[in-house]
């Protein structure tokens, strides 16, 4: 289990992240959800240890992060955009990161074939257009069958079959050993893979609940349209 703890974060004079707490529980998937600039990404990048917070604390299994790093060995994490050394090819690009990985128990391999990343190891990084390289983030993500999956966006950018492949895998990989925390800007995508939500507005935590508890809340059916109606009626209730 993840638990975020009165987590805050500023970037110069911007609150980012606004005494954000959150249990991210075994067996669940939770959909991360909030406009550009809401502080998704940075609450994500400070579980990775990538972001470090002003205050607040973050655990693991119950144990702290920080100054951690061992942690991250139970996360497979899947960035929005992915950057890779651009003369590397994608066979290179695996077999290195396999070898960093070197006492890991699993390989996954079941996207690279399921992509057809197979039979392109030759191609280097840079010929790569943005939904190629999307797809290898998503294999590397679930490469060593982690215990933790982070996905940022993860079917931006994909052909629909590719779309399709990766929900399969995500709908494949969800048990009650498995966490999941998925964003995206495609609603449609979230209800179809998560069971929980949590909504960011400019930095703090609008709701944090089942996603059935806020359809029946809302009355509304759709995930998009059940959100809508809860920020509708916070705006009421701010300027009433």
């Amino acid at each position: 289990m993840i638990s975020v703890s009165n987590i805050e974060k500023r970037f110069g004079s911007l609150d980012v992240l606004k005494s954000i707490n959150a249990d991210f529980e075994t067996g669940r998937s939770y959909a991360l959800m909030g406009p550009n600039g809401s502080g998704k990404t940075t609450l994500i990048k400070s579980i990775l240890g990538m972001v470090v917070p002003d205050s607040g604390k973050i655990e693991v299994d119950g144990e702290s992060i920080k100054g951690q790093w061992t942690y991250r060995e139970k996360i497979g994490y899947m960035p929005q955009i992915g950057r890779y050394p651009d003369n590397m090819t994608i066979g290179q690009l695996f077999e290195m990161i396999k070898d960093l990985r070197s006492n890991a128990n699993t390989v996954d391999e079941e996207l690279i074939e399921g992509f057809g990343l197979d039979k392109m190891m030759n191609k280097r990084m840079h010929t790569l257009s943005g939904g190629t390289r999307q797809k290898v983030s998503a294999a590397l993500a679930f490469l060593f069958d982690p215990k933790v999956f982070i996905l940022d966006e993860p079917t931006a950018g994909l052909d629909p079959l590719a779309v399709e492949v990766i929900k399969e895998k995500i709908l494949k990989q969800m048990g009650p050993d498995k966490t999941f925390i998925i964003t995206s800007h495609i609603l449609s995508d979230l209800d179809d893979l998560s069971s929980h939500a949590l909504y960011l507005d400019n930095g703090s935590l609008i709701y944090n609940d089942s996603i059935a508890l806020l359809k029946e809340e809302t009355g509304e059916v759709r995930l998009g349209k059940a959100i809508a109606t809860i920020m509708k009626r916070k705006q009421k209730s701010v300027t009433a």
